[in-house]
């Protein structure tokens, strides 16, 4: 299996997650959490691009567009849930965001969870952990 790139910079983003989920707990939407982890990265200095749109290409031709919830440092594609539980569709789609936006490592972070869940993918694997 792989490793994650960026090592450093996602456990930057994962502190400021879970300082996010410490502070708000579990049942709020998305957004609220967007919301606030924007706010804990800017305190943490760290550049971010939120609701960032990118074009969805086919044979070089623009079909559509996609909004990611946060591409961070550019390299670092962030997706926000917040479901009771992470289903195998949002590893799928969350790879192909990041093959859209040219970027190899990402993030899941699931905030309806008791504890933050946590999940690393690269462009072409997943690690539960």
């Amino acid at each position: 299996m792989a490793e994650l790139g960026n090592k450093e910079l996602s456990g930057r983003v994962i502190e400021a997650a879970i300082r996010v989920h410490q502070v708000l707990g579990p049942g709020f939407i998305e957004a609220v959490y967007e919301n606030a982890l924007c706010i804990e990265l800017a305190k943490r200095g760290l550049r971010f691009e939120r609701q960032k749109t990118i074009a969805i290409r086919y044979e070089g031709v623009a079909v559509g567009e996609h909004r990611l919830d946060l591409l961070i440092e550019g390299v670092l594609l962030v997706e926000l849930k917040a479901v009771s539980e992470l289903n195998k569709v949002f590893f799928a789609i969350g790879r192909s965001y990041m093959k859209a936006a040219g970027v190899e490592d990402g993030l899941i972070l699931n905030f309806s969870t008791m504890s933050l869940t946590v999940k690393r993918v690269g462009r072409e694997w997943i690690n539960p952990s």
